[in-house]
């Protein structure tokens, strides 16, 4: 139990710690101190495989990402400019695929019998590696796979959204340009760059 406490501490001062702090890498190591915190509150309910994803794939995927994403945003003297917008050209493709896709979904629903929950428990404590057993990779599977299947792919929905807004965010300001035209505007640029600095 005084394990669950410290445990809980850290994990609540490491997320106000994340929100509040004013430079993002102390953002990012609080966050991997919360990662951390919560993969040692997976061991202590004997979910090791549980606490084992977190690492790996929270811990050393997705915090790298950021990482990543923060060296990116600070890099250069310039101040940081968004892109044009493009989203009146984005929406109208995307409203008849989104309910295309609705449409599919709800069709699909209507065919699916919809199983009633057992009240009795599908997994048991035992010991770790055991089919069934609390926190083994079958009972992970499963109830990834069944009962949690909509969280499960609405969370890949929303991470592939936001993927696709930094791109929007992070867009050049300039329209595309041919190579060989940009190519001889780089040049101008620079032989007036040249003269301006040859005037000084």
């Amino acid at each position: 139990m005084v394990t669950f406490w410290v445990l809980a501490v850290v994990l609540l001062a490491s997320a106000i710690w994340c929100v509040t702090a004013k430079r993002p890498v102390y953002s990012v190591v609080a966050l991997l101190l919360h990662f951390a915190a919560l993969a040692a509150t997976y061991l202590t309910l004997n979910a090791e495989f549980l606490a084992v994803i977190q690492i790996i794939v929270y811990s050393g995927a997705i915090l790298i990402l950021f990482v990543f994403v923060i060296a990116l945003l600070s890099s250069g003297v310039a101040p940081f400019a968004t892109g044009p917008n493009r989203l009146p050209r984005i929406a109208y493709p995307a409203i008849p695929l989104v309910l295309i896709a609705l449409g599919f979904l709800t069709w699909a629903l209507a065919r699916t019998t919809i199983a009633t929950p057992s009240t009795s428990p599908t997994s048991t404590l035992g010991p770790v590696g055991t089919a069934g057993v609390f926190g083994s990779v079958a009972d992970f599977g499963t109830a990834l796979f069944t009962t949690y299947l909509l969280p499960f792919e609405i969370t890949a929905l929303i991470l592939m959204v936001a993927v696709i807004g930094v791109v929007l965010l992070a867009g050049d300001e300039t329209p595309y340009q041919a190579s060989k035209k940009r190519a001889e505007e780089v040049r101008r640029e620079m032989r007036e760059a040249i003269l301006r600095g040859g005037d000084q």
